[in-house]
Parts: structure tokens; C-alpha cells; sequence
């Protein structure tokens, strides 16, 4: 906005950047078109006359200026750096996909060069105004308003599926099946509504939530939890199916430890499958994988490989089991110390540990690959946008990295980065 205490200060900042894109000689003329008159708190250009408070709009790249409010949309990449992550592309093994959880974070990703969607946690799509949907499953005090919890959770589902998988197109999109842990659907004590509902989430309240009633647990005792999320996506896909958009769909399985409970919980998922089968007609293609997040789960890599098509490494909470730490204490009070002593290098929950975290994929991806050699495996966690830990990724052979939006493009160029210094390791060259 134009105000008259700043017309003038503003003015000269604007052509300051317009002599730093055009040159001085520019700028000096842009400044003799322009009359200022502090006073009545005018900008007159030619035959323009600005007032107090009008609306204009600047363009940061070019130093355009525009008389009124101009459409704002996401930026994307200019065009040099595009030319260059186009470069990166060519060069690079890993594929990038992004962290995404709705439409519109997969749009930005895609239009950041994402090649799908690695992880889509489906417990944030409760976390905000749905929150009482999956609140009422978990609280339910029979099996009959527990069913109606879950058609309307189910219902609510397929929506933001629809939405999703549509931003998604032809890409892969990889579904994680709910996985939060059980503190962050319970009400605050004296919240929950009436005695009955107050007294079952007290029950239900934990001492250690991270590592209690979560992921595929949590639906092992609500059985109809994952084949009601299951049956969501797929009737979903069977509708943005009919109109020409087939993503290439991975449902994955949560915070596995045992081989048994991923076989129960696969069964649920093809029992989604059959049933939105014989609803729609459609029979749905997707692969079933698990999410590799606990250090036995690395160790019985082989056996889980039997009942899953792909592994993701959460390698946030392969970290945090790995050293038993507990990530939102030791940032606060260990890990700064540890770094000033040089114990640690940096933190391991922002670059990937390739001694310990790394060492369990490694063992992980060779068991697996012995039962499966075409299981497909990938990497997560926010260590999917970290330079280094992409390196290590691609120096253990995983076949893509996933990160949050805004790090797609620094996926991009590590990963050419070192597909480059492996070639040039393999050769021996020195140029």
C-alpha cells in the first residue's frame, strides 16, 4: 500500500532493486517520470496518479511495479534452475517423491519436479476439524456405535482419497494406514463428554504413547479400522479410475515388529479389496508394503520381504529405537551438548546415522532382496531431504527417497550429486 510516510522510502528502495536489475541508467529514469508529493501523499507516473492507500503489486524477480492488487499464486522454480534440476534428473538413480497428506500439498510438490507420493499419513487428515471422527471410534462403547464411526469415518475418507489421488494422476502414491499413536485422538480429561466416555479414555491413556497403542496394534484390536480406510481409498481410486487418472497405489502397513501382525493386517486390506470389488466391479491394483521403524523389524527383514511388496524406512523412529532416544526431549536437552563435545556430528534425526540407523537398512534391503529381489524400497523420513543421508540412501541401493515439498528440489540435485561422485569413484578419474 501506498501511505504517505513511507512514499518516499519506498520509492527509492523500488528503484534501488530496479537499478540492481537494469542497470543505473534505468532506474534514473524511472525516477525523473515520477513526481512525489509527500504532502497530499500522492505518486503521479505520467498520467498515473497514486493516492494514500492504493494497492500495488511488486514483482520480486523482475522489479515491475503494478497499479492495483495482481492474482498471487506459488512460485515455481525460475527458469535457470530449472534447466539445471532437468540436468540432475538426467544424471541422477534415485527417484524423489514428497511427503504429502492433501491435494494441494501434492500440487506444490509436483510442480517442484515430486515424482509421486512417498509417504501420505492418513491420521493428519484427523487431526483438525475430523479429530471427533476417529475420537468416536476409539471411544465407542459397543460394537454398534463403533460401526457407525467408522461408515462415517469411512465416508470422510473416501472424500479426501478422491481429492488426493486426483492431484496424484499417474504417479505412485504411497497410503500409510493409520499410525498415530493413541494420545493424540483422546480428549483432555473432563473433555470427553459424559462419565462413560470419560472413564474409557482414562483407560485408555498411556504412560509412553510412542511406543504403545499405535499403527498396526491399534487396528489389531479395532478390527474394522484398517479395512474401513482400506475400503475408502480403494473406491476412491475406482472412481478417478473412470475418468482416466490410474495412480499406481502402495498401501503401507505401520510400526511392524512381528511378521504375524503384518500378515493380519495384509489380510484386511485384501479383504477391503474384495469387497469394493464386488461393490463397483472395479478390482483395484496396489501393492502392500510395511513401513520398516523398529530395529527387529530391520532384523526380520526376510520374513516381513514374504508378505510385503515394498519396505519404507521411517527412519524418525528407526532413529529414536535405534539409540532409545526420545526425540522431542533429547533435541531439547542432549543432543546440543553431545554436538559441543563431539560425540555426535550432528544430530541423527537430521542426518541419517550410517553406523547404526544405516547399518539396519543395509542388513534390511539384503535380507529382503534374498526372499524378494524386485521389493521395491525407500526411505521416508525427513532424512529424505538431507544431502548426506541421501548419499548414504543411494550408496545402499534404495530405489527413492520421499521428503516434505519444499526439499524436492535439494532431493533432486543430491541425488545427481552422488550418482556423479560414484561415477567418478568407479572410474579412478581426477578430472
Amino acid at each position: 500500500l501506498v501511505t504517505s510516510q513511507g512514499v518516499s522510502a519506498g520509492i527509492d528502495s523500488a528503484l534501488w532493486l530496479v537499478g540492481r536489475l537494469h542497470g543505473r541508467e534505468h532506474a534514473r529514469a524511472v525516477r525523473e517520470g515520477l513526481r512525489v508529493d509527500p504532502a497530499a501523499g500522492t505518486v503521479r507516473i505520467g498520467d498515473r496518479v497514486l493516492r494514500e492507500g492504493d494497492p500495488v503489486s511488486l514483482d520480486g524477480r523482475t522489479g515491475a511495479v503494478y497499479a492495483g492488487t495482481l492474482p498471487v499464486t506459488v512460485a515455481g522454480p525460475p527458469p535457470e534452475l530449472s534447466t539445471l534440476l532437468d540436468w540432475a534428473d538426467g544424471v541422477r538413480r534415485l527417484g524423489v517423491r514428497v511427503n504429502a497428506d492433501t491435494a494441494a500439498e501434492v500440487e506444490t510438490a509436483v510442480a517442484l519436479g515430486a515424482e509421486g507420493v512417498g509417504l501420505c499419513r492418513t491420521e493428519h487428515q484427523f487431526l483438525g476439524g475430523r479429530l471427533p471422527l476417529i475420537r468416536r471410534v476409539v471411544l465407542a462403547a459397543d460394537r454398534a456405535a463403533r460401526d457407525e464411526a467408522l461408515l462415517a469415518l469411512e465416508d470422510a475418507q473416501h472424500e479426501d482419497f478422491r481429492a488426493l489421488l486426483t492431484a496424484v494422476g499417474n504417479r505412485p502414491v504411497t497410503v500409510r494406514l493409520l499410525d498415530a499413536p493413541l494420545h493424540e485422538f483422546l480428549p483432555a480429561p473432563g473433555e470427553a463428554g459424559d462419565p462413560g466416555a470419560e472413564h474409557r479414555a482414562a483407560a485408555l491413556r498411556e504412560a509412553n504413547p510412542m511406543l504403545g497403542l499405535r499403527g498396526v496394534r491399534l487396528a489389531l484390536l479395532h478390527e474394522r479400522l484398517y479395512p474401513a480406510q482400506a475400503e475408502a481409498l480403494f473406491a476412491a481410486w475406482a472412481d478417478i479410475a473412470a475418468t482416466g487418472v490410474r495412480p499406481a497405489l502402495e498401501v503401507m502397513i505401520p510400526l511392524v515388529s512381528l511378521p504375524e501382525e503384518l500378515a493380519a493386517a495384509a489380510a484386511y486390506v485384501r479383504g477391503a479389496a474384495d469387497a469394493v470389488a464386488a461393490r463397483t466391479g472395479v478390482r483395484v491394483p496396489y501393492r502392500i508394503g510395511t513401513m520398516i521403524e523398529t530395529p527387529r523389524a530391520a532384523l526380520l527383514a526376510a520374513e516381513l520381504a514374504e508378505h510385503a511388496e515394498f519396505f519404507s524406512f521411517g527412519t524418525n523412529d528407526l532413529t529414536q529405537l535405534t539409540y532409545g532416544f526420545s526425540r522431542d526431549d533429547v533435541e531439547r536437552q542432549v543432543l546440543g551438548t553431545y554436538q559441543e563435545r563431539g560425540f555426535l556430528a550432528a544430530s541423527p534425526f537430521a542426518r541419517l546415522d550410517p553406523h547404526g540407523v544405516g547399518a539396519l537398512i543395509r542388513l534390511a534391503a539384503e535380507r529382503a532382496r534374498s526372499v524378494r529381489p524386485g521389493i521395491k524400497l525407500g526411505v521416508c523420513g525427513e532424512h529424505g531431504g538431507d544431502p548426506e543421508s541421501i548419499a548414504l540412501c543411494d550408496d545402499l541401493g534404495l530405489d527413492y527417497v520421499s521428503c516434505s515439498a519444499h526439499r524436492v528440489p535439494v532431493a533432486r540435485m543430491a541425488a545427481a550429486h552422488s550418482a556423479l561422485r560414484g561415477r567418478h569413484d568407479e572410474s579412478g578419474s581426477t578430472r
